[in-house]
């Protein structure tokens, strides 16, 4: 959230004991929410990794074990970001109000050094038209980058080693091909959208990065309400 107020237009606004009392209650409401909307987070990344791992032990259970369910959590996975993503929005929302109280609030009792009081009006128009601080976009890619580009790694690597090696190691790449046909589709059209797929979130990935970059700067702002 980017918002400019003139220090002149808002004078500062001295806390007295009991205001200060209620923004304490305040910033621990707002951890414990960001703390719960994390811990959903966390479900969802699990659900991921345990989905990845049936998907893994099924097809390496033997050599002659099909590849598909590999193929077929790839689909999961995509619905689990989505839904991550959209629990990170709300995480994001109680996550920036307990920094910029942080930073704005608690700091400068600690420092002794004053701060601009526009953090005040910010903060009670974030509180009186609350809104998503981050697009799913931006969102999604964050926990494209920080968690997912792992487990479709791992994805990839078993999927496209799976084929080589069962039942047993791939002697030409034809025959490499014909191990990846499912059904009437050939091989290499199979390998083909493989390879676009994980592509598409490598490039996903670095374009919600390059947003990131152009919100927040290169090193990315913590204290910024998104």
């Amino acid at each position: 959230m980017s918002l400019t107020v003139s220090s002149e237009s808002n004078p500062r606004h001295p806390f007295d004991p009991a205001e200060m009392g209620a923004i304490a209650h305040l910033y621990r409401g707002e951890v414990y929410r960001s703390t719960i909307w994390r811990t959903r987070l966390d479900n969802t990344t699990n659900w991921s990794i345990v989905t990845m791992g049936i998907a893994l032990s099924t097809t390496f259970s033997s050599p002659e074990a099909s590849p598909l369910p590999l193929v077929l959590v790839g689909l999961l996975l995509a619905v689990f970001l989505g839904m991550e993503a959209r629990r990170y929005r709300y995480f994001n929302v109680w996550r920036a109000r307990a920094r910029w109280l942080e930073m704005n609030f608690y700091v400068p009792i600690f420092t002794g050094e004053a701060r601009d009081d526009s953090w005040q009006v910010i903060l009670a128009r974030d509180y009186t038209a609350p809104r998503h601080h981050i697009s799913f976009f931006r969102a999604a890619g964050r926990r494209l980058r920080r968690n997912y580009v792992w487990i479709f790694a791992i994805q990839a690597i078993a999927y496209y080693g799976k084929i080589a090696i069962h039942p047993t190691p791939a002697a030409t790449l034809a025959e490499y091909f014909d191990r990846a046909a499912v059904g009437p589709i050939p091989g290499w059209i199979v390998l083909m959208t493989g390879f676009a797929y994980y592509f598409g979130w490598l490039a996903f990935a670095l374009g919600t990065m390059w947003l990131d970059q152009q919100q927040h700067g290169a090193k990315g702002d913590t204290v910024a309400m998104g």
